[in-house]
């Protein structure tokens, strides 16, 4: 008699007259579906503990991931920072003292007369104080031509301080030349006490 002619002659009326092919495999049938029962049961919390804690896992890799790259790449940011402080330094050295001040108007001064302008105006304005450095406004107005006013902004571009022409407006004049009139503002680094006054 074969295995499947075992499970065909079953009845389910009397399954004590089973054989015990049959049998044995409904008990391990049985024994399966509760030990799947149970452990679904009695494991189910773990199952959700055992999600968080992946989940938790791989947020703390991506931020191992974030770590580690701003680690490596913290050397370069040191660097950067770096070269910034000594640009910040070199642009701070182009901002005059109290003390150079006088010698930067005298050296505008100069280059516009030097380039054959003739100035009507030359009045400069208090000082506005920001954060770190003051603001030097000057009225100026000057009469000449159109080449003398370019010759007389390049000359102030190169300056080895920052001084910026504002609010230019050039306008006939007399005697066939030209009046520029506009605001002239150069910057002077704030010195720890100012700037402490200021606060």
């Amino acid at each position: 008699m074969s295995i499947s002619e075992d499970f065909r002659c079953l009845s389910n009326k009397d399954p004590g007259t089973w054989l015990p092919i049959p049998r044995l495999t409904v008990l391990v049938l049985i024994l399966v579906g509760v030990v799947v029962l149970l452990g679904a049961i009695l494991l189910a919390p773990q199952w959700s503990e055992l999600d968080a804690a992946q989940r938790e896992e791989e947020q703390l890799k991506e931020e191992f991931i974030t770590s580690k790259q701003a680690s490596i790449s913290l050397d370069l940011y040191r660097r950067q920072l770096e070269e910034i402080d000594r640009s910040f330094g070199a642009l701070l050295k182009q901002l005059p003292d109290k003390t150079e001040v006088e010698s930067l108007l005298a050296e505008v001064n100069q280059s516009g007369l030097g380039q054959g302008l003739q100035f009507d105006l030359f009045k400069p304005e208090a000082s506005v104080s920001k954060d770190f450095y003051a603001e030097l406004p000057i009225d100026v107005k000057v009469n000449g031509n159109y080449h003398e006013f370019g010759a007389f902004a390049a000359d102030i571009a190169k300056l080895p301080r920052i001084v910026t022409l504002n609010d230019i407006r050039v306008s006939p004049g007399q005697g066939g030349k030209l009046v520029m009139e506009m605001k002239l503002k150069t910057f002077r680094y704030l010195e720890a006490t100012e700037t402490a006054a200021a606060q």
